[in-house]
């Protein structure tokens, strides 16, 4: 199995209200080869408590996680969920303990016609997780994120997977299974889908019930662009055809799922930067929609 810390375009974003550093802490000790890349907290009298974090990186087995607390505003729901491939039944069942302590089984640990061990749960801080015994040196990534459409997203699996397909290079689809007339799922659309975008592993369904869980902010997908040039690509390209735009690089694609488009720049600026100049820059970044890298430049160096 293949890192993709080097390459990964696409980040999983979580959105914490006062809780971010007890579940990074808590995610880290679960899996392995997992590590703190670095952890922030917010400035005093900026817009959150000073003892929360403003902004957080982790890796999971390889893959990279970002996570901050901004308050109560969304909350986290298994819309988009993580999958996480194990090879033994004791790793699954380890795992499993910790993450249902405090939390909501979904589907229970248990033998299901597409593995011999498998569980759907969601964990005490809200984010939902798919664990599943197999071989990870089948795969190129342990853990990879989820997204399920429901209600009147319900049957847009395959068109969604299909424009991101169009929208990140070095993407495909690597396989679809449908929901069949004697399956609790309508039939026809999609049971499971395996897809790569920027050379990272992404999986999506349609819900199998009529249960209405909406894509919100509370996950989000963080794309690292090098450029002014990247930002409007893929802002343009993820907002076209019924998609809206948030604050402060934030936007939602036609489907409702979040993402967001951010410079290199404000990044290593972020994470390396001086207090001041970051926050001359973050409230240059407080006013923008799609960012401006010219601004948020001259607004550091100021």
């Amino acid at each position: 199995m293949k890192t993709i810390k080097e390459q990964q375009k696409i980040t999983p974003f979580l959105w914490f209200d006062d809780q971010a550093e007890e579940a990074i802490n808590f995610y880290v000790s679960l899996f392995p080869n997992s590590k703190i890349n670095s952890m922030k907290r917010w400035p005093e009298g900026g817009p959150f408590p000073s003892h929360t974090i403003q902004t957080g990186s982790f890796d999971l087995n390889g893959v990279t996680f970002h996570a901050f607390d901004a308050g109560p505003q969304f909350q986290l729901n298994p819309s988009i969920s993580f999958f996480a491939l194990f090879k033994t039944k004791e790793e699954v069942d380890n795992v499993w303990e910790r993450l249902s302590d405090g939390g909501r089984i979904l589907m229970p640990l248990d033998s299901y016609p597409w593995s011999e061990h498998y569980g759907w749960v969601t964990d005490r801080f809200g984010v939902s997780w798919q664990l599943m015994q197999g071989n990870p040196n089948d795969v190129d990534q342990s853990i990879a994120p989820l997204l399920m459409f429901s209600g009147n997203q319900q049957g847009n699996a395959e068109k969604a997977i299909h424009q991101y397909i169009s929208v990140f290079s070095d993407s495909s689809l690597e396989g679809v299974s449908r929901y069949e007339a004697n399956e609790p799922g309508p039939e026809g659309m999609v049971k499971h889908a395996q897809f790569t975008l920027a050379g990272q592993t992404f999986m999506a369904m349609d819900n199998g019930t009529d249960t209405d869980i909406p894509f919100n902010e509370a996950i989000s997908l963080f794309v690292n662009c090098k450029d002014q040039k990247e930002v409007d690509y893929f802002w343009n390209e993820l907002i076209k055809d019924g998609g809206s735009e948030s604050q402060c690089g934030w936007l939602k694609d036609k489907y409702g799922v979040s993402w967001q488009i951010v410079p290199e720049f404000l990044l290593k600026k972020v994470a390396h930067g001086e207090p001041a100049r970051i926050q001359n820059m973050m409230s240059a970044l407080y006013t923008m929609q799609k960012l401006d890298v010219q601004q948020l430049e001259a607004a550091y160096n100021k």
